[in-house]
This record gives structure tokens, C-alpha cells and sequence, in this order.
């Protein structure tokens, strides 16, 4: 049996893709705008020792498997079909399956490619979420190269949702490069900021701060005194010199450390982009205890983060592509599970929205970027980091499409006696 035979055994026979292999068979669509092509055998030792996404991932990765065409229309595409038409092997099929590919290629097993983190990577490392073995987690991702992110993320230098209006939010700005992700990305602080109700001489803290962007949002547009804190060490660099380059030294600072240092009773206003992913669902009722705790009475809380579409659903799949290859240790719950654990830690909530919609167009621009400077990219990190951010951006705006994820901003208050020091309508 040849590999477009196993194909068709496999996905059925109208596959909307094109199938070729390294033995010149080929399968699906002829006329197809994307092409899955089987270079060489270690892409069939992956997937017979994984016949799945991760599989799948290792094979691309390592480039013994190439998509030719879009991946984003790849991966919908094969969604479609595969929800629409289901896969159904046969026992039957399987045994003729093992005997075409060989006993061997699913016993011989081939290394993952070293962009995959590894169990024994974060073993010495304590457990889940403790101090240490986040600073490890936040490396692996993080302290890829400042140069990458530039190319990725564009000047904003921003890695988390943006907000669109209907100007900047067209597909058809995607890709023209024209300045429509950094105006979303000022939005979307500024949005952040109407609703903490920043003010000058206010004391910001924004935790798992990135590359220092609302900081220096804060301080610059509302004149606030803002300290952000974050575990990489090369995003504190970055800031840091940002800062300086920007004349905000007096009001704004980046500091290499983790949020559980930073003192408590000190600020006024607390901003949490893209950190609770980090926290873990065992350990979200501390850590908003610990924010509780660093805010004066009548200090606000904002928490954006992404989230799963239902509180019960479960928070994380160690043995998934996302956690193995992008966010190790990395935990999504419901907004009801954040909801719950900011208010049962003395937060009073007052305002959730989901911002779903944008965190799609968001990617679609990061990958428009890096298609972009793809040579670039792989010039900074290798080919196969590339591969990685390419699949997984591509990945992402299919979740966020399809309400596989979400994107929600909580805000909560810290009250002070029985006043939360807010508009009986606040305008955000």
C-alpha cells in the first residue's frame, strides 16, 4: 500500500487538499491551492508512532513534512473535512496500514525536534508553577530573540489581543502593513486604562509587564507612575532601554522578577495582560489574593487573559502541540472559574467582556508579519522555530474563530468600607 492509498484509507477520497509522498504516489484534490507533501520516511516514523496533531507538528517541524500553500487555509480546510466527514478506519484497514508502513517505523522511535519542550526539561525544575519552574516555562517562550519579535509582533512590540474598530478590524487591512495592528494595539491599552481609570501620580503595577508596552502607555499617555514586572529576562532588557530611548525613565520601569516580589499595599491601579495563562486553576485563588493584597482600598483590577469557552471544560492537555510547543505548563480556564476566584479573593466585579473576535485578527496580522520577513525570521531563530510560530498562529485564529478559546477582560475593585470609588456609569 502505498502513502496516498494510506491517505485515502485514512481522510476518505475527496480530501480539499492536495497529498504527494516521497514515493511518488499522491492523492486529494489535483487542482488544490495547498499541497501536503510527505518528504521523507522520518515524517512516517513521527506519525506512526503519533497518528495525531502532535505527530503532525513534529514532522513539519523537523521538515520532513511541508505544506505548500497557506496554512491557515490548510488547517480550515482539513477541519471542515474532517468534522464534516469524521475518520473512520477500519480494523481491517489499520492491519493492512501497519503492514504497508512496517512494524518498525511505530517501535524505532526518532527524537521529537528540539523545539519541543521536554518532560525532563521541567523535572528538576519543582513542581508545576512553582517560582523556578516558571522562570524555566517563560524562558523556553519568551527568550526566543528580541530581533524575532520585533519581525512577529511589529513596532508595537506587543504579544497579547488587540482591539479593532471596524477601520482597522477589516480582513483586507491584513497584510498591507499600514499601521493598522499598532493602532489596535494603543487601543486596546487605552481601552485597559480608561477602565483601571488611570490619573496622574497613580501607581500602576502591570504584572507579566512583556516588553514594558502599557507601562510605558500609562505613563506616557496618563502621566501614571508605572512599574511592570516580568520572568524573561531579555524582555526586561528590551523595555528597560525602550524606556530610556522614550524619556520615560521618571515615571516608567521594567524589573526582572517574578510578581509574588513585588510589595504589597503599594499601588493603585493593577493590570494583568496575558499572565493568569501562566498562573494555573489550582493556584488562581492565591495569586489574585496576592494582587488583593498589593492594591490600596478602592484599587482597581484588570485581568485580560485568554480563556475556554466553558468553565468545566479541562484547563489544559499536557500531551497537546500548544503545551509541548508553546506554552509549556500553560492553562486556560473558563471566565466564570476567573470570575469567581477575583471575586471570592475580595474583588468586586464590575465590568467582563469578550474580546474573541479580535484576538483572531490579532494573529492574522502576526502572521501576515512573519510571512513578511519570513527569511529574516529563520536567518534569527532557524527554520524550525519559524515552522512552530507559523502553525501555531495559524492554529490560534482557527481556535479563536470557532470559540475553541476566548479573549476576556474582568474588571474588579478592591472596595474601600462599601465604596468602589466608580461612575454610577462609567464610559469605557
Amino acid at each position: 500500500m502505498r502513502l496516498a492509498e494510506i491517505f485515502e484509507r485514512v481522510v476518505g477520497n475527496d480530501a480539499p487538499i492536495r497529498f504527494t509522498a516521497y514515493d511518488g504516489s499522491s492523492a486529494g484534490d489535483p487542482h488544490s491551492d495547498v499541497t501536503l507533501r510527505v518528504r521523507t520516511p522520518v515524517a512516517v516514523n513521527y506519525l506512526a508512532q503519533s497518528p495525531n496533531a502532535v505527530g503532525l507538528t513534529r514532522a513539519y517541524v523537523s521538515g520532513h513534512l511541508e505544506l505548500e500553500g497557506d496554512m491557515y487555509t490548510a488547517l480550515r480546510r482539513m477541519a471542515d473535512f474532517v468534522f464534516a466527514e469524521g475518520v473512520n478506519v477500519s480494523a481491517r484497514d489499520m492491519v493492512e496500514i501497519v503492514r504497508s508502513v512496517g512494524w518498525v517505523k511505530f517501535v524505532n522511535r526518532v527524537a521529537p525536534p528540539p523545539q519541543e519542550m521536554r518532560r525532563g526539561t521541567l523535572l528538576g525544575r519543582g513542581a508545576r508553577h512553582s517560582k523556578r519552574r516558571d522562570a524555566e516555562v517563560i524562558h523556553h517562550h519568551y527568550d526566543v530573540s528580541n530581533e524575532f519579535y520585533e519581525l512577529v509582533l511589529g513596532p508595537s512590540m506587543t504579544y497579547t489581543c488587540a482591539v479593532f474598530d471596524d477601520e482597522d478590524g477589516g480582513l483586507d487591512r491584513v497584510g498591507d502593513f499600514d499601521g493598522a495592528l499598532e493602532s489596535a494595539q494603543f487601543r486596546k491599552y487605552d481601552l485597559i486604562s480608561r477602565k483601571l481609570g488611570l490619573r496622574e501620580g497613580m501607581r500602576l503595577l502591570d504584572v507579566g509587564c512583556g516588553w514594558g508596552g502599557m507601562v510605558r502607555h500609562a505613563a506616557r499617555e496618563y502621566g501614571v507612575k508605572a512599574i511592570g514586572v516580568t520572568l524573561s529576562k531579555e524582555q526586561a532588557e528590551w523595555g528597560s532601554k525602550k524606556i530610556a530611548q522614550e524619556g520615560l525613565g521618571g515615571l516608567a520601569e521594567v524589573r526582572h522578577m517574578d510578581y509574588r516580589d513585588v510589595p504589597d499595599g503599594s499601588f493603585d491601579r493593577i493590570s494583568s495582560i496575558g499572565l493568569t495563562e501562566h498562573i494555573g486553576a489550582r493556584n488562581l485563588d492565591a495569586y489574585f489574593a496576592s494582587l488583593n493584597d498589593k492594591l490600596v482600598p478602592g484599587g482597581r483590577l484588570l485581568n485580560h487573559c485568554i480563556t475556554r469557552p466553558g468553565n468545566n471544560l479541562k484547563p489544559m492537555d499536557t500531551k497537546g502541540v500548544i503545551n509541548r510547543y508553546v506554552f509549556p505548563d500553560g492553562e486556560l480556564e473558563g471566565p466564570g472559574t476567573i470570575q469567581t476566584a477575583m471575586n471570592d479573593a475580595g474583588f468586586e466585579i464590575r465590568h467582563q467582556e469578550n474580546l474573541r473576535e479580535h484576538y483572531a485578527l490579532t494573529l492574522r496580522h502576526w502572521g501576515a508579519n512573519l510571512e513578511r520577513h519570513w527569511d529574516e525570521a529563520v536567518a534569527e531563530v532557524g527554520e524550525g522555530t519559524a515552522r512552530v510560530w507559523r502553525l501555531y498562529m495559524a492554529g490560534c485564529v482557527l481556535g479563536f474563530e470557532r470559540d475553541v478559546v476566548q479573549l476576556h477582560q474582568i474588571l474588579g475593585v478592591k472596595l474601600d468600607g462599601t465604596s468602589a470609588h466608580m461612575p454610577l456609569r462609567p464610559v469605557f
